[in-house]
């Protein structure tokens, strides 16, 4: 898979959950490719993983305002903080756009399984990612809002066949 392959899918899938979910449209900033750590330092960030012939990390980051932003839409309240329901709604948004990239990307790569979202919030942390390096980046904005959605995305690795001493697979 290549980024070029990988934009309009991330660009695709967004741009449908928020028009359709969230009943507002977002605006596409420039994709790029990032070889550096994801992500900001503070404010909401949500991983989710997927399995199969590839593997990787799907990610959305923003700030605190613009999470409690997207939660008050999809939920139709307002949140003065984020709380557990803002959290939660971070982590629904983030399952339903990548969701929608893991149909796209089965198309070419076969099945593909998708974790369950963490959600973090918080100041002064950093994420990681083991292996892989290059994240896919697709930034979006609507009024007064900033989101960004990252995908890091590899060929999986065959592992050898592990043995384990007087166990018996049948």
């Amino acid at each position: 898979m290549t980024h070029e392959e990988l934009f309009p899918m991330i660009q695709k899938a967004t741009h449908e959950v928020f028009s359709t979910m969230l009943g507002t449209e977002i605006m596409l900033g420039k994709p790029r490719v990032d070889n550096g750590t994801p992500g900001p330092q503070e404010g909401v960030v949500s991983l989710i993983g997927l399995a199969g012939a590839w593997v990787g990390t799907g990610m959305i980051c923003s700030r605190a305002e613009t999470a409690r932003a997207m939660s008050g839409l999809l939920l139709m309240q307002e949140y003065p903080s984020v709380d557990e329901e803002v959290l939660d709604a971070v982590g629904e948004l983030t399952n339903m756009i990548f969701g929608n990239v893991k149909t796209s990307l089965e198309d070419l790569v076969g099945p593909l399984g998708l974790s369950i979202p963490t959600v973090i919030y918080g100041r002064n942390f950093n994420t990681r990612s083991v292996g892989n390096k290059e994240w896919t980046v697709v930034p979006f904005t609507w009024p007064g809002q900033e989101l960004e959605v990252h995908l890091c995305l590899a060929l999986a690795q065959k592992e050898a066949p592990r043995h384990f001493p007087g166990l018996a697979i049948v």
